[in-house]
């Protein structure tokens, strides 16, 4: 009997484990466990090295600036931001693939269909200007042959020889791999052959690629392997594949794609990618990790047992302790890691001085203002901050997908202001003097709006907005909506105090 009762608190404990909310750290401490996502929120196309007993991660950045954002963990699943590997404006950056190689550190990655790379020779930085490699393609990936010689794979199954120093292309693309055939009544967006990573392990090397269209139907997109005993094929694709697919559309995470195989320090080995979630896929592509096992005959797959959506064992290992929050009082000299600027990157714009952020006003809208941005990792939470309106700018906290779509709550030197989508009109005339507490409250993509004359007592709007349909299926571009700090008009806004907190 005691152990029947035993085993249904497991059960029960379990369960709620896999239903509970996470923010970028995923961890379950004490319980063995963790839940996906290992980073909440739009970390889409992961990338990971491991360096000894040191984990490092990139994502796509898109037109977030500073761009290429590395993370390191000891335990892949608590996450510390590191460094942004990018900070000249060149375009929306996609799919990267981060690489040690002979002691140096190198991120391929593609900006509007071009692909690039910096280099450095510490992880920390500092990380070079980008190096346009002139190779029309996207999703590079990089690998060594047995003569130590290089090369990249990129997106449609084709790949070019690089220098000896992985900066220039000595050769023309030569096309190697043409996918796993997905059968006619699978429900996909496209055969969308992307995302080359290869590992090697034993006699053979592993090419890992994504197929099925990056978003549309949450079937479609999926993890697919093929191996060989030579870098340069011919592949052979594996029994198991696809490795890793939504089924249907009940499931939690759709989309599941675009994975990166690696192995751990302890010799364990995982694959790391991305899904978007039911019901919240305006959150962007976010982070999913589970462990992978091996066939006697040497092919790789997803274990018995193991579901996404489910408790998964812990890596063992090194605990990491991160201690990242999104919280921002703007002290020091320099922007916290986690903010990004929309469309560019101008560091004359704004500066950091007596715990507060000054950023110029410019455009006349929250779509041409190139918002300060920073990614939400919860359904449900609130985030609020203090502005001071300089000169004839308006300051505003919004949530912003793209240039076109976004809402939010506004303050001129006298009026507050609501944006629905776009659409910008006086809400409360006359209540303020050049400062003001704004805040957002997001309840599962409903979102009310406040101001404070003193940040204690707070006035709702009459205005509210409702932010689900701002995600990709609808409005394109592979973005998020993400919370928001604008400066429009003349003049600037001095901001203090951002602070986010989630609702359980």
């Amino acid at each position: 009997m005691k152990k029947t009762v035993v085993i249904t608190m497991v059960i029960i404990q379990l369960s709620i484990i896999a239903n509970a909310q996470y923010q970028t750290s995923a961890n379950v401490k004490g319980e063995g466990y963790y839940a996906n996502p290992i980073f909440a929120g739009d970390y889409p196309d992961p990338s990971l090295i491991r360096d000894g007993d040191d984990y490092y991660i990139v994502h796509s950045s898109f037109e977030y600036y500073p761009g290429l954002l590395i993370w390191h963990s000891k335990d892949l699943i608590n996450w510390t931001p590191v460094t942004n590997a990018l900070h000249k404006y060149i375009g929306s950056v996609w799919a990267p693939d981060l690489v040690k190689y002979k002691n140096k550190y190198y991120i391929y990655f593609p900006a509007n269909n071009e692909i690039y790379v910096v280099t450095a020779n510490s992880i920390y930085g500092p990380w070079s200007d980008p190096i346009d490699l002139k190779i029309n393609n996207i999703d590079p990936g990089h690998f060594i042959d047995e003569n130590g010689k290089r090369y990249l794979y990129s997106a449609n199954g084709g790949y070019v020889p690089l220098s000896d120093d992985g900066l220039s292309v000595i050769g023309e693309t030569k096309h190697v791999y043409n996918g796993w055939p997905i059968p006619r009544d699978w429900t996909i967006e496209c055969f969308c052959l992307e995302g080359p990573k290869i590992t090697k392990r034993g006699d053979y090397y592993y090419l890992t690629v994504a197929e099925g269209g990056t978003a549309g139907p949450a079937t479609g997109h999926m993890i697919v392997s093929a191996r060989s005993k030579s870098p340069f094929g011919p592949w052979e694709n594996s029994p198991f594949n696809p490795i890793e697919r939504t089924i249907n559309n009940s499931e939690r995470w759709w989309s599941k794609g675009h994975g990166t195989l690696f192995e751990d320090a302890k010799g364990d080995w995982w694959i790391v990618f991305h899904g978007y979630e039911n019901g919240h896929y305006n959150m962007g592509r976010q982070t999913l990790l589970q462990p992978v096992e091996w066939s006697k005959d040497g092919w790789f797959k997803t274990p018995v047992g193991i579901k996404t959506d489910q408790p998964i064992k812990t890596p063992s290992g090194i605990a990491s302790n991160s201690t990242f929050s999104l919280n921002d009082d703007f002290n020091g000299v320099s922007l916290k890691l986690h903010w990004k600027f929309f469309g560019e990157y101008d560091t004359n714009r704004f500066q950091l001085v007596d715990n507060s952020l000054v950023i110029k006003a410019k455009g006349n809208s929250v779509g041409n203002c190139s918002p300060l941005l920073c990614i939400a990792s919860d359904h449900s939470y609130t985030a609020e901050v203090e502005l001071f309106i300089e000169g004839n700018a308006t300051g505003g906290l919004i949530l912003f997908y793209n240039n076109n779509y976004n809402s939010g709550i506004l303050a001129n030197n006298e009026n507050v202001l609501a944006n629905l989508r776009g659409w910008q009109f006086v809400s409360e005339s006359k209540v303020i003097k050049n400062h003001v507490f704004l805040r957002l409250k997001n309840i599962n993509n409903t979102v009310d709006m406040f101001y404070s004359t003193d940040g204690i007592k707070w006035n709702k709007i009459e205005n509210s907005v409702e932010v689900s349909s701002m995600n990709h299926n609808v409005l394109s571009g592979f973005l998020s909506l993400r919370i928001g700090l604008c400066s429009i008009g003349e003049g600037s806004v001095k901001f203090k105090n951002f602070k986010y907190k989630p609702i359980k």
